[in-house]
């Protein structure tokens, strides 16, 4: 169903069009702003706008017409995957870098789920994420459980919330530390200044990460991190608060870093207790080619 804003400009001095809605409607991303404003989904005193940069004076009226969108579902693609454990409630597979987790504006196809579909049945009412629990960012590998049934997907969402399972990574990151362990606790939520971001914010969600060095090299050092919770891009939002960001991240790193697919973050081991069985189960992988040819580079 599509969607309408009505908005009042009320300030003294003048201010874009595009900036103005950036700042008040927080739930649309700024390109999206921009094409409503280019398909004449926008109006100022009951007149269509074509200019993003159109200035605004005070007592301006500001209508955005939100056009209802294509519906997005994931249908069945033969992509290969890299399964590590498959019983007929769970499976647990190695995402690589470069694949999407699941479908989305942008993304509409080749996810892990369209893969997931192909090789199996999947029992789930959500057409865009069936079997979906947790997700790791498109450029970060690793291990990821799903749920084959609502039985599985409802164990290991409420393992999830309770914090009972085990998420563990990798990452090559900036920097070399005086500590050997360290827990950063700070609360996250989107970035004030880039949507796309998410940052350490007043009021924001509760997150804890936990993380222990492993090795450091000259200006780089490999650690091991435990999540406690699972915010949006967690772990490099925490680890670029603290100073150490993670090499070759490209949305919270320095230019000047490692080159590789993006960045140098691996989920390498995954546990929980079986929906079903109620055993536990453990899984590790080692990171991929890149990582481990990175890691060599540094060594030497």
């Amino acid at each position: 169903m599509s969607k309408s804003y009505n908005l009042e400009y009320n300030e003294t001095k003048k201010v874009r069009l595009d900036s103005y809605l950036n700042e008040q409607l927080t739930d649309l991303t700024r390109s999206q702003l921009q094409k409503f404003i280019k398909e004449d989904n926008v109006l100022v005193n009951s007149q269509t706008v074509k200019k993003t940069g159109t200035k605004l004076t005070a007592g301006d009226k500001i209508i955005v017409n939100v056009p209802e969108e294509e519906p997005i579902k994931a249908i069945p693609e033969n992509i290969p995957i890299d399964i590590i454990y498959e019983d007929k409630d769970v499976i647990v597979v190695n995402k690589p870098q470069g694949m999407v987790v699941h479908p989305a504006a942008g993304h509409p196809d080749k996810t892990l789920v369209n893969a997931i579909l192909y090789h199996c049945k999947i029992n789930d009412d959500d057409v865009i994420r069936p079997g979906i629990v947790h997700r790791i960012d498109k450029d970060t590998s690793g291990l990821l459980m799903i749920a084959k049934n609502d039985l599985a997907k409802q164990s290991l969402m409420k393992q999830l919330k309770e914090k009972s399972n085990l998420r563990e990574y990798l990452a090559i990151v900036h920097g070399n530390f005086k500590e050997k362990t360290g827990k950063i606790t700070a609360p996250l939520g989107r970035s004030k200044t880039d949507r796309k971001k998410q940052a350490v914010v007043e009021n924001g969600r509760h997150a804890v990460t936990h993380f222990t060095v492993l090795e450091q090299f000259e200006n780089y050092s490999l650690l091991k991190l435990k999540l406690e919770t699972g915010r949006t891009h967690q772990i490099r939002v925490h680890l670029q608060y603290i100073g150490h960001p993670v090499a070759g991240d490209p949305l919270y790193g320095p230019k000047n870093t490692l080159s590789g697919n993006g960045q140098f973050l691996h989920a390498q081991t995954l546990g929980f207790v079986h929906p079903r069985t109620n055993e536990w189960m453990e899984f590790s992988i080692d990171p991929p080619k890149i990582f481990q040819d990175t890691l060599a580079q540094l060594r030497r």
